[in-house]
């Protein structure tokens, strides 16, 4: 009969008594522990100082962070899932110190310190810089299309909008007037005093989606008008720049003048949609499926060097095109210089981005027309004609042998960061709502990106 090694599970063991004894050298947790504590957190501890002092004591935000990055890092963000990993997994209960926060307070940690997780982007930036990860020679830019808290079935069109708020105040009205006639009746049978419940509670669930039918149907005219005033601008800038061209050259400016629109007047297109759910968020075209979802435009400025995220964004257009000088100025805040060469696709492209005198300094590579998919080739128009000077002149350039060796390298450099934060990780759903919380859950996604990058190049912070 085969020999086998002695196994008697009801074997009593004393642990190491170093809680970092308890995981192999070079384990994700003992890192992502020593990264925090090489991290400044008075915006954490200050939040503490406030109060009595009474109640129990609050767990160490040391070991919050290092337990939610970890989770983040480790594609568990769930607080259920991290109160559970806390009895059941090693890493947890080193990176806890064998305590067990429960999911509540997992989560109102979270919730309440969002902000500060997500300003720990810049510090966790700085120490990949350190480590030579980060080169800004080129940073490739692109976007991903992020599912948002709330369904697309929660959504209405204005003109959808104008059709409900008719009929629910004619339900309305009806309802009213039956319980005018019933309060009535029973006044007369019971006496004064006395009513019904079953009819106002039916009162009350049509006045309340009354009334967000009607906020939403505001907020959809006040994002029109908005719009309108800016396009004002705009059209207004235009028309002074015609008139000073035709006083420098003395002659007629060809073609019609712009159109300045009134914001007063401005209205919302009939397929305007606003979300209930998560008024914020918007109904986009994934690229990858193309189904349209309930979703948020998640930005992300990549360093070719190793793939760091250097500068991070959402937003809710659900286009790019406005969005490669702020993502770039924000590469030059958290850096203090800009990148010297930038690569994106034809989302990005206008005329005015590649021109803007705030990318001067900045090697641009920014396709004018849509790419083919599979080997780098020309760029391939996607309607014929003849394109302006500066279309064409980035078309040259990037159909020249180093422009296109420079621009074949984009999808290399930023489209891995995605499959790596989506299909990796998981992540395809934000946890919070709204723009300004689901921007700081972004920042929380790409700084944990940026860790595990940090420790697949085997830095060592003990110490620091």
């Amino acid at each position: 009969m085969k020999n086998f090694k002695p196994y008697n599970p009801d074997q009593l063991f004393l642990l190491p008594p170093s809680l970092r004894e308890w995981l192999p050298d070079g384990h994700l947790a003992l890192f992502i522990s020593d990264v925090v504590d090489a991290l400044d957190l008075r915006a954490f501890v200050s939040t503490y100082q406030e109060g009595d002092g009474r109640g129990q004591p609050a767990y160490h935000p040391a070991m919050m962070v290092k337990l939610l990055l970890y989770a983040y890092c480790t594609g568990n963000p769930s607080s259920r899932k991290i109160e559970r990993r806390t009895y059941e997994d090693v890493a947890y209960r080193v990176l806890t110190a064998n305590q067990h926060p429960d999911h509540d307070s997992i989560a109102d940690f979270r919730r309440r310190h969002l902000q500060a997780l997500a300003e720990l982007f810049g510090q966790v930036l700085q120490l990949c810089q350190k480590a030579g990860l980060v080169k800004l020679g080129h940073v490739a830019l692109d976007g991903t299309k992020v599912k948002a808290n709330a369904s697309k079935h929660k959504a209405m069109s204005y003109e959808r909008m104008g059709e409900a708020e008719k009929r629910l105040q004619q339900e309305v009205e009806r309802l009213l007037q039956q319980a005018e006639q019933t309060d009535a009746a029973e006044d007369e049978h019971y006496g004064k005093g006395r009513r019904g419940d079953e009819l106002p509670e039916e009162l009350a669930r049509r006045e309340s989606r009354l009334k967000k039918i009607q906020e939403a149907k505001r907020a959809l005219e006040e994002e029109a008008k908005a719009r309108a005033a800016e396009q004002a601008e705009v059209a207004k800038a235009k028309i002074e720049q015609r008139h000073r061209q035709e006083q420098e050259t003395g002659k007629k400016a060809k073609g019609p003048w712009p159109q300045v629109p009134d914001p007063e007047q401005a209205v919302p297109e009939p397929k305007a949609q606003r979300n209930f759910t998560d008024p914020d968020s918007r109904i986009m075209k994934d690229g990858a499926t193309k189904s349209f979802e309930q979703a948020y435009n998640a930005q992300a400025a990549v360093d070719s060097t190793a793939q760091i995220i250097v500068a991070a964004a959402v937003t809710q257009e659900a286009n790019d095109k406005q969005q490669l000088v702020p993502m770039l100025e924000q590469v030059a805040e958290n850096f203090g210089q800009m990148p010297s060469q930038v690569s994106a696709d034809a989302g990005y492209f206008s005329a005015a981005n590649v021109t803007d005198q705030r990318l001067d300094a900045v090697d641009l590579y920014v396709a004018p027309d849509r790419q083919k998919h599979g080997p780098a080739g020309d760029p391939v128009s996607e309607a014929g004609g003849t394109a302006e000077s500066v279309q064409e002149q980035m078309r040259e350039k990037i159909k020249a042998p180093q422009g296109r060796a420079i621009y074949s390298r984009r999808k290399a450099i930023v489209e891995p960061v995605f499959g790596q934060i989506k299909e990796v990780r998981g992540f395809r759903r934000f946890s919070f709502r709204g723009k300004v919380q689901v921007n700081a859950e972004w920042q929380l996604i790409c700084l944990t990106h940026n860790l595990l990058k940090l420790f697949g190049a085997k830095v060592c912070l003990r110490g620091a």
